[in-house]
């Protein structure tokens, strides 16, 4: 790089408490930005080299990044052969490390002839933010089929801290969030290797020996096995030869390869990649005034108050919208200039949607008056191609501020429902109860029964509207995971882990509407449980049973009302025994009263004559007790006998009911 480059470079730095996080040679200028929300901006820089190599200062803290994202296309014919840069002297030393604001170069090595270089890299930069605008009666706006509705107008805040400015660059704005980490590609890297020693045959121990006591030897001889030991002793083991490496093999080389592009290289998202556009998404429309869609710049509360009334005259002032992959990018029409701390807002979108203002009621902690009166909430539905990030949403009406709210990410031709203000003319009061129906055959196996039940929750709403013209409410009930909602009332929306249900109410007058939801769980239960014989009646209506299981299902119910109205009369005959027992106990007292007494005679044989009923009745309930059990004893038998062998599972997914997908139910 020629020194007046660098004198140039060097007076920027010293201007700028930090400087451009990437600083080059002015051949090289910025052309492009494309700025995430993620955290993370892509800078391309376009120019003509003639020099044998191109050098980057990057600073300390972005040159991971710098290394593990820079592309490089080249398209003059020549090539890039190599990217080097220095490690620092103290992470081989084990020093401290450098501090982020340092410089490490980067170097390109060229081919030595003249190079037209695309560069492109990302490091960190603060995300861009939405703000939205929505305008309910201005002029022209129509919702679908002519409705009345509302413009949505979509800005782009973005802010410039790189340390540069950002002059007649192309910006685009991404609402996607593309995976990016930190890496450490500039550090030296060194892994722990297990270490393997070689000690020789050094014994750690000194072993010990026994001594043996002289004994007179018996008969044989001790040396019988000396000539196996010495023929064992002059065996020879062939040595073995290593295998000569075959004919013509050759050592693998290792292959490497540098960071930049020759003609016919691939380029990887670099400009001809951000050169497609996509048709605009934004509607021309009537009015008075132009936004220029490049830039306001430095004065970003000044353009709010009359931004919601303008309308933009040309599709060619609005961004192009391309949707690619899920994400959504802005691509600005014009070159903007962004100058180095600052911001920017610029127009993205402006679009005529469906839209209303109503009422909803949504109980809110942080809001102790919203559990008795509804939100005034504006409605509309996403018609502008794209998707809408998350960010603040004003509110207008014929040039006057209604109030802000929030609107949450929210996908092309899905609804929002955003509250800007309470509404304490319209009063909300609600009551629940609670209770368990239903009963759904789930399985039988081995003669145990699962049935399905729920628990059902009603929520009852009485709305009061005091204004003078009618209102319309939309009560927020909140739904669980397995909550289903149950014969909904009509229009009902499913939102996010909620059902909107709407109410009408009449002026000066109420409205009540009620809520029902059901939660399912599974119930182990036997055959004495009524709700087993209504499941089991109910699968029998449903006609999903084949003949022979259906008619063991019959039997086995038949035996079942048997044994229950054998069961009904025996605790019958049960409670009739007992009275029985206590009026024969207090008869005898009563005959133990007059014993003793001679005018008791006529009442002491009435008396005895009662007893004597008594317990021939109570006889007869214990007789007819015993002959119930016997009969319940057996019907059990052979129910269970009937349905021993049965095998039936409702609640595989084919056997399931449809399920209508807005209100979960069957």
């Amino acid at each position: 790089m020629r020194k007046r480059d660098w004198f140039g470079l060097i007076v920027v730095l010293a201007g700028c408490a930090r400087g451009p996080a990437v600083l080059t040679q002015s051949t090289l200028p910025l052309r492009r930005v494309v700025i995430y929300r993620n955290g993370v901006g892509y800078f391309e820089r376009e120019g003509s080299v003639r020099q044998a190599s191109v050098e980057f200062r990057v600073r300390q803290s972005e040159v991971g990044d710098f290394l593990a994202t820079l592309a490089v296309m080249e398209r003059g014919g020549s090539s890039v052969q190599s990217a080097a840069f220095p490690l620092p002297d103290d992470a081989a030393q084990g020093g401290p490390p450098r501090r982020p604001d340092e410089r490490r170069s980067v170097r390109l090595a060229l081919d030595g002839r003249a190079h037209d270089l695309t560069v492109g890299y990302m490091v960190e930069t603060p995300i861009w933010r939405p703000s939205y605008r929505l305008v309910f009666g201005a002029p022209g706006a129509r919702g679908v089929q002519g409705a009345p509705g509302a413009q949505v107008q979509a800005w782009g805040i973005v802010q410039n801290i790189s340390g540069e400015d950002w002059s007649n660059v192309r910006l685009s704005l991404v609402s996607g969030s593309p995976v990016s980490f930190r890496s450490e590609l500039a550090e030296p890297m060194l892994t722990e290797r297990p270490l393997v020693t070689d000690r020789g045959e050094v014994l750690d121990v000194v072993p010990h020996g026994d001594t043996t006591l002289a004994q007179e030897q018996q008969n044989g001889s001790p040396n019988v096995n000396r000539e196996a030991a010495e023929r064992a002793a002059s065996q020879r083991y062939p040595t073995t030869t290593s295998a000569s490496a075959p004919a013509g093999a050759r050592p693998m080389a290792g292959a490497s390869s540098g960071i930049g592009y020759g003609r016919g290289g691939g380029t990887g998202g670099l400009s001809r990649h951000y050169a497609r556009r996509s048709r605009a998404s934004a509607d021309s429309g009537g009015g008075d005034e132009e936004i220029d869609g490049a830039t306001v710049a430095n004065d970003v509360t000044a353009t709010v108050p009359n931004a919601p009334m303008l309308r933009p005259r040309s599709v060619a002032s609005l961004a192009a919208v391309a949707v690619q992959g899920g994400t959504t990018r802005y691509d600005l029409p014009n070159a903007v200039t962004v100058p180095n701390q600052s911001a920017t807002m610029v127009l993205l979108a402006a679009r005529d949607v469906p839209g209303e203002r109503v009422y909803l009621f949504a109980p809110e902690g942080g809001v102790p008056a919203s559990t008795t009166h509804p939100f005034h909430v504006a409605r509309f539905e996403n018609h502008t191609g794209a998707m809408l990030e998350r960010g603040p949403v004003a509110i207008f009406e014929q040039g006057a501020f209604l109030g802000q709210g929030m609107l949450d990410p929210l996908p092309d031709r899905a609804s929002a429902t955003v509250p800007f203000a309470l509404e304490r003319a319209i009063a909300v009061e609600s009551s629940a109860t609670n209770s368990v129906d239903g009963s759904r055959l789930l399985r039988i196996q081995r003669g145990e029964i699962a049935i399905e039940r729920y628990r059902v929750n009603r929520t009852r709403y009485n709305v009061r509207n005091g204004m003078d013209h009618e209102v319309r409410v939309m009560m927020r009930h909140a739904l669980a995971t397995d909550m289903q909602l149950f014969q909904p009332p009509p229009g009902v929306e499913r939102a996010n882990g909620a059902a909107l249900v709407p109410v009408r109410v009449p002026m000066r007058n109420h409205s009540e509407i009620e809520v029902v939801t059901r939660v399912p769980y599974a119930q182990a239960t036997d055959w004495n449980d009524e709700n087993a014989a209504i499941a089991i009646e109910g699968y029998l209506r449903d006609g999903h049973a084949t003949q022979a299981v259906a008619d063991v299902l019959r039997q086995a119910l038949e035996f079942r009302r048997t044994i229950v109205t054998a069961m009904q009369e025996r605790v019958g005959l049960v409670q009739r025994r007992e009275d029985l027992e206590n009026n024969s106990e207090e008869t005898r007292q009563n005959l133990e009263a007059i014993r003793r007494n001679p005018g008791a005679a006529d009442l002491r044989a009435r008396l005895t004559t009662r007893l004597s009923q008594v317990a021939t009745q109570i006889d007869q309930a214990t007789r007819r007790i015993v002959e119930l059990d016997t009969q319940m004893g057996e019907r059990r038998v052979r129910l269970l006998e009937a349905v021993r062998t049965l095998d039936i599972n409702t609640a595989a997914p084919a056997a399931r009911p449809a399920v209508n997908p807005v209100t979960g139910a069957p």
